[in-house]
């Protein structure tokens, strides 16, 4: 497998990477969104862009890492199967790795009903592990998913997919996981982490069955802002699992953004050291201005190089051209 992805190359030298992830505008100024990508890239290896998160619409994910390309860091595309029939999640894979994207994360997206287009349609041709096949196909095999040849340039994704251990049983949950690992994800984003204990033991289930040896798992981390959004995540998320005394911790303090760090640094220093985890996914709500501390104060900082590929735009469209030729 061929890809100029920053991230693999990481991966593959055995560092801890570290992800960030900003979600794009509900309007056409990319004028935050780049500010926000200047303001991380020092601290994270690749920055996730989500794809009209909560089925509301925003900025489209491709649209949005052309723009963090630009502002020199690495992004990560999401892509949902809620949107796009066959046709259009094959032209959309094309039409990015065109434009410099090299990382692909592959979700199903949420359901129409809960956003701002409560009528719209749940496209879903095929399903997640059915986009992760495709994406493999095309990049492997040089075919689309009909079979027919790809007569010329082909994306060659890092392909990713996420997991919650957090929503049903674990072992349905692995076993959803294995199948996207066999289709062809090569990494692994999982949901937030605060139940230590318990993800410790989807991790045991993880490496019974060598997943981890197969893709790389980077879990998620989130650090609170306050006692009542601890307690709504609790209540109100489902697929979260907030312990009672994470809750109890943001109430008794006076402090609280201080506390909801604490409680990020101690997760990331509780992850280190669970064999099999390859990296965190820092995600924040709307507060991604605090990700260089938690970076900082993890010890994480500075961020590992690797040589620099296809980082600008500019570059991008040269070494695309250079592709095509070389193809023909």
């Amino acid at each position: 497998m061929k890809t100029e992805s920053k991230l693999k190359r990481l991966l593959d030298s055995g560092h801890f990477v570290v992800c960030g992830e900003i979600g794009p505008p509900k309007h056409a100024c990319p004028e935050r969104l780049v500010e926000k990508t200047l303001m991380l890239k020092d601290f994270v290896d690749a920055i996730n862009l989500t794809d009209n998160h909560k089925a509301v619409v925003r900025l489209s994910s491709i649209a949005a890492a052309v723009h963090v390309l630009r502002a020199g860091s690495e992004p990560i595309i999401q892509m949902t199967v809620r949107d796009r029939n066959i046709i259009g999640l094959q032209s959309d894979l094309l039409g990015a790795y065109s434009l410099g994207i090299k990382n692909l994360l592959c979700l199903t997206g949420d359901h129409p009903s809960v956003g701002n287009h409560p009528t719209a349609t749940m496209v879903k041709d095929v399903d997640v592990v059915g986009l992760i096949r495709i994406a493999k196909k095309m990049r492997d095999e040089k075919r689309f998913a009909c079979g027919e040849e790809i007569k010329g340039q082909e994306p060659r994704f890092f392909i990713g997919a996420v997991t919650n251990p957090f929503m049903g049983s674990l072992n349905q949950e692995v076993e959803r996981l294995e199948k996207k690992v066999e289709a062809g994800a090569q990494f692994i984003q999982t949901q937030c982490v605060f139940d230590k204990e318990y993800f410790d033991l989807f991790m045991d289930l993880v490496r019974e069955r060598q997943i981890h040896k197969r893709a790389y798992i980077i879990a998620g981390v989130m650090p609170l802002k306050s006692a009542k959004s601890a307690r709504y995540l609790q209540t109100s998320v489902p697929g979260m699992r907030v312990p009672e005394e994470v809750v109890l911790r943001m109430e008794r303090t006076s402090y609280p953004e201080e506390e909801g760090i604490s409680l990020s640094i101690e997760m990331i220093e509780h992850l280190k050291k669970v064999e099999g985890i390859a990296g965190i996914h820092i995600m924040t709500v709307m507060w991604e201005e605090i990700i260089p501390t938690i970076v900082r104060e993890a010890g994480l900082f500075p961020r590992p190089k690797v040589k620099e590929v296809l980082l600008g735009s500019q570059d991008a469209y040269t070494e695309g051209r250079k592709s095509c030729q070389e193809v023909g």
